[in-house]
């Protein structure tokens, strides 16, 4: 992971995310929140989990001094205190948390620096258990967390006969970036 390896991979992210919830927007609300025999049951559910996911590792990379700008934009997005906790009573709520959550991304992704990526972080998990990091790895883990639950989200939009369409990294348009 590069600093500009983060960038790409937040433009990707936020590009993703607006197809998702586009292409799961043509479903009912039920159908939405149908038990699908998933991970996370549903494919709300499966999208809220990916904004947790983001929301608690965000906060976690908002820990050193030096990312006051993060804490500051991270107001607005209290810390999860678990893996499955709905962030929205509906699905438009959700979608306007994500596309408010990408822009944070977008922009902690651009203040990345080689120095900070060589660095290690010191977190908590959920279960309050301390661990010490690569910043390089927990940032490649942030970003291929996402990934890997948009394609069970991708794939339980497809069983309900939607199909997101592309989802490579290089299908990714250049006026993303």
């Amino acid at each position: 992971m590069t600093p500009d390896a983060a960038v790409l991979m937040a433009a990707y992210n936020r590009w993703m995310n607006r197809r998702m919830y586009e292409a799961a927007a043509q479903l009912p609300e039920a159908a939405l929140r149908q038990d699908r025999g998933a991970f996370f049951g549903s494919i709300q559910a499966t999208l809220n989990h990916i904004a947790v996911g983001d929301t608690i590792w965000l906060h976690r990379f908002a820990q050193p001094e030096a990312a006051s700008a993060l804490r500051e934009a991270l107001r607005h997005f209290p810390l999860p205190t678990s893996l499955r906790q709905e962030l929205a009573g509906s699905f438009t709520e959700l979608q306007r948390y994500r596309a408010a959550l990408d822009a944070v991304i977008a922009q902690w992704a651009g203040t990345l620096t080689e120095a900070r990526l060589e660095g290690e972080l010191v977190y908590r998990n959920t279960a309050g258990k301390t661990f010490t990091r690569s910043w390089r790895q927990l940032v490649l883990h942030f970003f291929n967390h996402q990934t890997h639950h948009r394609g069970q989200a991708s794939t339980l939009l497809f069983q309900a006969g939607i199909d997101v369409g592309a989802t490579d990294l290089i299908a990714l348009p250049t006026e993303e970036l």
